[in-house]
């Protein structure tokens, strides 16, 4: 069985991607955010390889994505880990798996309580950008009650609305610059309390389409809804208990959070444009 015998840093020009490479579609998803990543903290996992077929190359067993965000990155070399033998074709694939599936993606939980921890260690949005390499917009949306403003934790603090509503108003009626018109903010705040999901989507929409309306005008068309379709899925149970525990976890009923689950994954194939 082929084991590690070393680390080093190898060319990129002498590396090929492995046939064994569990990861075959959507390789560029994320790239960009990987290479950021990489280019702030360096790279925390070394990639895995071993001899390839022609003198002086290495076959690369798992961190093709890293790979390539090293050539985004315009870098000459890699840190790799080193087999000291060639694997075949199933080994190869159950190396990539075994290391996909511990190298596994943060749960929301996770990653919300992660930044949370950072942004109240560094105190701004811009630090933790600087130190993690996750682009702002990320950052922004995981610290929700310790970004509000005073009067909008208040109101979170009691009960008048729930910490997701809040964060959508103040977010709503915050300037490109930081700016933030507080009385807005409040009145926004309490009146989506009340709305349903779509409703207060359109809100926030209405407001950002047309800046120069009064946030009374915003909030009634909000109120008045927007087009929407009904639609029935059937689940199993063990799904159906999975989003009860998202709901909760996000402060939402299940329909918001159903909806919510399907847009983000429209969103993230490209099918679906995140300002709608």
């Amino acid at each position: 069985m082929a084991r590690i015998v070393e680390y080093r840093d190898i060319p990129l020009d002498s590396l090929v991607i492995g046939r064994g490479q569990v990861r075959t579609t959507d390789l560029a998803r994320d790239l960009d955010e990987l290479a950021r990543s990489i280019e702030v903290q360096g790279l925390l996992h070394p990639i895995v390889v071993c001899p390839a077929t022609a003198p002086n190359s290495w076959e690369i067993l798992t961190g093709q994505r890293r790979f390539l965000a090293h050539k985004q990155l315009q870098k000459e070399t890699i840190t790799a880990a080193i087999l000291d033998d060639r694997v075949d074709a199933a080994t190869a694939k159950a190396i990539s798996i075994t290391e996909n599936i511990l190298r596994r993606r943060l749960s929301r939980r996770e990653e919300k309580d992660g930044i949370t921890f950072l942004f109240k260690q560094y105190g701004s949005i811009t630090d933790v950008v600087e130190v993690t390499g996750l682009p702002w917009e990320r950052v922004r949306a995981n610290v929700k009650y310790h970004r509000l403003a005073p009067e909008m934790k208040k109101l979170v603090d009691d009960d008048e609305v729930d910490v997701v509503v809040a964060i959508k108003a103040q977010d709503a009626v915050e300037d490109h610059g930081g700016g933030l018109n507080i009385e807005n903010a409040v009145k926004l705040a309490r009146e989506m309390a009340a709305m349903s999901g779509v409703q207060q989507k359109k809100t926030i929409q209405d407001l950002k389409n047309d800046p120069t309306a009064t946030i009374e005008e915003t909030i009634e068309r909000g109120k008045r809804g927007g087009k929407v379709t009904q639609i029935i899925a059937t689940v199993t149970e063990d799904t159906r208990l999975a989003l009860r525990r998202f709901a909760k976890a996000e402060n939402q009923n299940q329909d918001e959070a159903a909806v919510a689950l399907i847009e983000d994954s429209l969103i993230r194939r490209g099918l679906l444009d995140d300002e709608a």
